[in-house]
C-alpha cells in the first residue's frame, strides 16, 4: 500500500513540475497557450507524457527506498543516546521508539513537504549495529556520519590502552 501511495505522490509531484514549467513559460510568452501549438501531435503529446510520468512514478519507489545497515558497535542502551543526538544534529527529529526500534522525521515542514513528506527514517537493532530504512540518498549520507562518529570514538577508546 505504502508503495503505491509512493508511486501517487511522484506521479502527482511531476504533474505539478510540469505544470509550473509551462505556466512560466506561457507567462514569458516563450509557447503558445493552446495545446496543439504548444506541444507537436498536441493533446496526443499530453497523454505520452503522462504515461512518461505514469512509468517513472511506478519504478522510482523501487529504486528511491531502501534498508541498509550501519556497523555500530554495542548494545542499544549505549548507543541510543548518541544515535538521537546524532539524528538531532541533522535536522530530524525522535518520532517514536519502539523497543528497540526509533522513527525519525525531518523537523522542517519544508523540507519534509520537499521529499514529500517520506522524511521517515527508522531504526531497527540488529546484531552489529542499525538496519537503517528510508530514502536512498538520505541514508546513505545518514548512514556514513554516523558510522565515522562511532568509528572515531572506538579508535580514541583504543588508543587510550
Amino acid at each position: 500500500m505504502r508503495y503505491l501511495i509512493r508511486s501517487l505522490k511522484y506521479f502527482i509531484w511531476f504533474a505539478l513540475i510540469l505544470s509550473i514549467t509551462l505556466a512560466i513559460m506561457v507567462g514569458l510568452g516563450l509557447v503558445e497557450t493552446d495545446s496543439n501549438l504548444m506541444f507537436r501531435d498536441g493533446m496526443k503529446s499530453i497523454w505520452q507524457i503522462a504515461a512518461l510520468f505514469l512509468v517513472v512514478s511506478l519504478v522510482y519507489p523501487l529504486t528511491g527506498f531502501r534498508k541498509n545497515e550501519a556497523i555500530i558497535p554495542g548494545e542499544y542502551n549505549e548507543v541510543r543516546d548518541k544515535v538521537v543526538s546524532f539524528m538531532e544534529s541533522r535536522g530530524y527529529y525522535l518520532e517514536t521508539e519502539e523497543g528497540e526500534i526509533m522513527t525519525f522525521r525531518l523537523r522542517s515542514k519544508v523540507g519534509a513537504f520537499f521529499k514529500m513528506l517520506e522524511d521517515r527514517v527508522t531504526f531497527i537493532k540488529v546484531p552489529g549495529g542499525f538496519e537503517v530504512e528510508g530514502l536512498r540518498k538520505e541514508i546513505v549520507r545518514l548512514i556514513s556520519g554516523l558510522e565515522f562518529i562511532f568509528r572515531n570514538e572506538a579508535n580514541e577508546n583504543y588508543s587510550k590502552y
